[in-house]
């Protein structure tokens, strides 16, 4: 049987994650309304190409990559569902506290995924670190109606997508480079 070297999922992931968080928290910070671009790249990007990224990390045994990736790529499934179905008449929109604890639910799950990073790079680390802020900063946005803290919710989504973007990219080039090009601690 013939050995080969599986490429890493990681990448495909994070970009995944990134690129779709920041565009909504892009709308999170007033910029812009929700529009077919959001939820388009809920559904594909961020969330079917994560679950993809998430499959393969399974394949190469890494837990933690698998987790991550799977669930968040159903958090944007899940998110565009409850966008969408409501105008579509399936069912009632959820109201703004109920969305709250929705969101405190994944700032638990993420703040154990945070926990779990410790043991990984820096970059990695502050990922989950601020990914576990911006669901708490939602959820008490959701709970209390603040628009101003919905703001503060927007740039620091800004901010989280944004490193995983950079964290994407660095595994990419320091992989093609065959050494550090962009640290990631």
């Amino acid at each position: 049987m013939t050995e080969y070297k599986l490429a890493n999922p990681g990448p495909l992931g994070l970009m995944g994650f990134g690129m779709t968080t920041v565009l909504l928290n892009i709308h999170n910070a007033g910029f812009f309304p929700i529009s077919a671009m959001i939820l388009a790249m809920g559904l594909l990007y961020g969330g079917i190409a994560q679950i993809i990224a998430g499959i393969l990390e399974f394949r190469k045994g890494n837990t933690f990559g698998m987790t991550a990736f799977i669930s968040y790529g159903h958090f944007w499934l899940t998110l565009v569902a409850l966008i969408i179905m409501p105008k579509l008449g399936i069912t009632e929109s959820t109201p703004h506290a109920f969305m709250g604890w929705y969101l405190a639910l994944w700032g638990i799950f993420t703040f154990f995924m945070f926990i779990a990073s410790l043991k990984s790079n820096r970059v990695l680390q502050f990922i989950f670190f601020s990914l576990t802020v911006l669901f708490f900063l939602l959820a008490a946005h959701n709970w209390t109606g603040s628009v101003a803290l919905g703001h503060i919710a927007g740039w620091e989504g800004i901010v989280c997508g944004a490193s995983a973007i950079y964290l994407a990219m660095a595994e990419v080039i320091n992989e093609q480079y065959g050494r550090t090009v962009l640290p990631i601690g």
